[in-house]
Order: C-alpha cells, then structure tokens, then sequence
C-alpha cells in the first residue's frame, strides 16, 4: 500500500514556534518555528518513507466560516509578528524539498487536508494517509486507510490516531 502523507503546515508551525526556544539567524531574525517545523518535517520523511508528501497551509485572509459566522475565532489572541516572519521561510523550505504546497483561498488547512484525504480515497484505493498535525479536529478524518500523528507535548511527543486509538480515547 502506497503512503500520502499530509502535513497541517500552520498547526505544526505554530505548535514548532511554542514548543522549540528562541533561536535567531545570523541577521537576527527568529528561527524556532522553521528549526521546528524542519524538524518534524524530516522525521515524518525518515520513519515513514513517504511515496508521497503535501503541505496545507491557511491561505490569507478570511475563509467561508467568517461569512456565516462574523465572530469566528474573533476572540483568538494574535500571535507575535515573530512567528508570521516565519512562514515564508518555512514554505522555502517545503518547496526546497520539492513538496507540494496546497493553499486554497477563503479555505482553512484542515478543510484543504480533508478535501485531499477524501480525493486520494475515492481514487487511490491502495493509499494510506496519514496527517500530521497538531488540530484534533483532523480526528474526524480517521478510518481504515486514515491515520493522524499529532503532538502530545512540544514537537518531538507523537501521538498516533488511528481506529482503535480514536474509539479508546474519545469512545467513537
């Protein structure tokens, strides 16, 4: 069976930027979150050989769920511009791989990565997925040929979700 993995780019760099110490570039701009990122990114390569690997990043701007709902995470605390300098070197990065990165207008990552779970199911039926990622909500995605690995603490603590871990931890 063939392996799609499916990295939640803004989960990861986010749980990377709170999770990996203040590191700075030479020209002193803050590297944790890349460091970390980089990190995860190359031991999903390594202990699950891949045949295949995608990145999901949030695209810019409001997505569908702000026009139906104007308040939609209006109470979530801006993060330090420290952490938004560093998307841009992380998507260099993803692209110096040669990883493909999906970025879908007025459409968050975790709806990208279900999208492209639910494409590679339907037309794959010799693929596994397995998303990594540290938004619980990717839960829901599970199944037979669907596995999530998120972080249980900083970037190194990996959980796997699979059926049997999913039906254990939430009763489902």
């Amino acid at each position: 069976m063939e392996t799609f993995v499916i990295i939640d780019g803004n989960a990861l760099l986010h749980r990377a930027f709170h999770a990996v110490p203040p590191l700075t570039a030479r020209n002193g701009q803050m590297v944790n979150a890349v460091y970390g990122f980089t990190t995860i990114l190359l031991r999903m390569v390594r202990e699950l050989k891949p045949d295949y690997m995608a990145v999901a990043f949030d695209a810019p701007g409001k997505n569908f769920r702000h026009e139906r709902y104007p308040a939609y995470k209006a109470t979530r605390i801006k993060q330090p511009q420290e952490l938004y300098d560093q998307f841009p070197i992380v998507k260099q990065v993803v692209k110096g791989f040669g990883f493909p990165i999906f970025e879908v207008a007025g459409v968050e990552a975790d709806d990208t990565i279900a999208t492209i779970t639910e494409k590679v199911l339907r037309n794959k039926t010799q693929f596994k997925v397995i998303i990594v990622t540290g938004d619980m909500d990717t839960l829901q995605l599970v199944g037979p040929r669907v596995e999530v690995r998120t972080m249980r603490k900083g970037v190194s603590d990996i959980v796997i979700y699979n059926e049997a871990a999913v039906k254990e931890r939430y009763g489902l």
